[in-house]
């Protein structure tokens, strides 16, 4: 019998509510664990904070995702190097196995440059992490199409040890991702688990409320050995309130059940 896929809930997912809100409803909810999103809020940079919530809610942090967003650009340091390493060492003191990487930035011309050696460099010192690279997306303005990111949106392209798979971001850069997955191979060491309808821009539905393959996707895993997480990361800023919140997250929750343990071609 093969051991569960762990679901985690991403603290991005209970924004604008903070980090804290994310292990109460983990824990209420039944989550198998916390993916934490460093970001602005003191508490998703803090260690002994996190650990402290760990403990209270009893849900441990199973990834890390490290601040590469644009509003975190000067958490702990603006130098990029520094905070994915600041991450790694969040992920480890935590006994996070895996830390969720997006690629350089087009204008972070010295980060971009050495990107892959210096990701190996990392990856070396803090060898019981995968750092997951993620696929991002083109985006879209007016009418026009550009790839804020170096080389490519796409991590398959270059070739990295280990791979995120965000199903939403698949969506907004109309790509498939089973094929997505195909191509990152035993390389997929985590998922991050959204809908999105292919408008181009990235939605983070609760799964099944687009139009992506999430469940095809997720009974895939087992026939493609996959060791690795699924982190449940849905915008819920648009609720009304927070049980409409709590049941969005709790949807998302089930259908990520529903569908680890269905059997996937490979098994049937």
């Amino acid at each position: 019998m093969t051991s569960r896929v762990p679901v985690l809930l991403s603290s991005s997912s209970v924004f604008p509510e903070p980090t804290a809100a994310a292990f109460q409803l983990a824990a209420a909810l039944g989550y198998d664990g916390v993916e934490v999103m460093v970001w602005t809020d003191v508490v998703s940079q803090d260690a002994g904070a996190l650990r402290g919530l760990s403990t209270h809610y009893g849900v441990p942090v199973l990834s890390v995702h490290a601040p590469c967003l644009l509003v975190t650009q000067r958490v702990w340091s603006p130098d990029p190097w520094q905070r994915l390493r600041k991450a790694a060492e969040l992920a480890e003191t935590l006994g996070a196995p895996t830390v969720v990487v997006h690629p350089p930035f087009t204008w972070q011309r010295d980060y971009a440059r050495g990107f892959t050696e210096g990701l190996a460099t990392v990856a070396d010192r803090f060898s019981g992490l995968r750092f997951a690279v993620e696929n991002m997306y083109p985006v879209r303005m007016a009418g026009r199409q550009f790839v804020p990111y170096v080389p490519g949106w796409d991590p398959t392209d270059t070739g990295y040890p280990s791979y995120t798979l965000d199903l939403s971001h698949c969506a907004a850069s109309h790509s498939d991702p089973l094929d997505m997955a195909d191509r990152m191979g035993a390389g997929l060491a985590h998922v991050h688990l959204g809908d999105g309808t292919g408008e181009g821009r990235d939605e983070h539905l609760v799964p099944g409320r687009g139009t992506q393959p999430c469940g095809e996707l997720l009974s895939s895993l087992a026939g493609r050995g996959f060791t690795g997480a699924v982190a449940v990361e849905v915008a819920t800023r648009g609720a009304k309130s927070r049980a409409v919140r709590e049941a969005d997250l709790r949807a998302a929750l089930e259908f990520a059940r529903q569908h680890l343990t269905a059997p996937s071609p490979v098994d049937a």
